[in-house]
């Protein structure tokens, strides 16, 4: 178990290097127009991102690049990597998710060497392709973890991104983030069920695809989207 565990316990680390922590994906847009202003709007926030992103669009990439992966089916691994980039509507967001995809796989190959990323690096074009949730679940795959618990740490990942930009944006202490992240980690269960029985990509979240897009007119801005 320890040989599974304390690998992913590194790539949930907030410090693992995959420039995650310099986007918002939208949230300083929204704190600066005070649409998100208290714990109880980052809350809502929150729930959006998971009923409507994690749960719909990258929480099944994850599962289906982990299940792809894992049978060395890299033609379904292009196809799932392709309709990840293409659902993002902003352009900022195309590009953060793969700068952070491409950096995920080739960090983890340097620092592990897992079987099987050789093949898969000759198959497919990573630096075109790959975004963050396929990259998640790809990593995850070549370590051994299962394909729930791959989407289970890649929506902890996500949110707590969440709640540590906010507490960046607004006046929110850590208790309150962090209350606000415990309050949301368990309804997760019920998301991942859902996925494995249908897990089809999808996405639609208007709200925060135009916070999304929005983002490059924030007078003063901390993060890059």
């Amino acid at each position: 178990m320890t040989d599974r565990l304390l690998p992913l316990l590194h790539l949930c680390d907030s410090l693992f290097p995959t420039g995650a922590f310099a986007h918002s994906d939208g949230l300083e847009w929204a704190t600066d127009g005070a649409l998100v202003a208290s714990a109880a709007d980052l809350g809502a926030w929150m729930d959006a991102s998971l009923s409507q992103l994690l749960a719909r669009a990258d929480g099944p990439v994850v599962w289906l690049a982990w299940h792809a992966y894992s049978g060395r089916d890299w033609r379904s691994l292009s196809a799932v990597n392709a309709e990840s980039f293409a659902l993002r509507p902003s352009a900022v967001g195309r590009q953060a998710t793969r700068a952070m995809g491409v950096r995920l796989v080739r960090t983890w190959q340097q620092l592990y060497g897992p079987h099987g990323f050789d093949e898969m690096l000759a198959a497919i074009d990573v630096e075109r392709t790959i975004t963050l949730p396929a990259a998640f679940g790809v990593v995850c795959a070549s370590i051994g973890v299962d394909a729930r618990a791959s989407v289970e740490a890649f929506i902890y990942t996500r949110l707590a991104s969440i709640a540590s930009a906010a507490m960046r944006l607004i006046a929110i202490g850590q208790h309150e983030a962090h209350r606000a992240l415990a309050m949301r980690l368990r309804t997760v269960g019920p998301v991942i069920d859902a996925i494995a029985v249908h897990p089809v990509v999808s996405s639609f979240a208007p709200a925060q695809d135009l916070a999304a897009m929005s983002h490059q007119y924030v007078h003063s801005r901390l993060f890059k989207s």
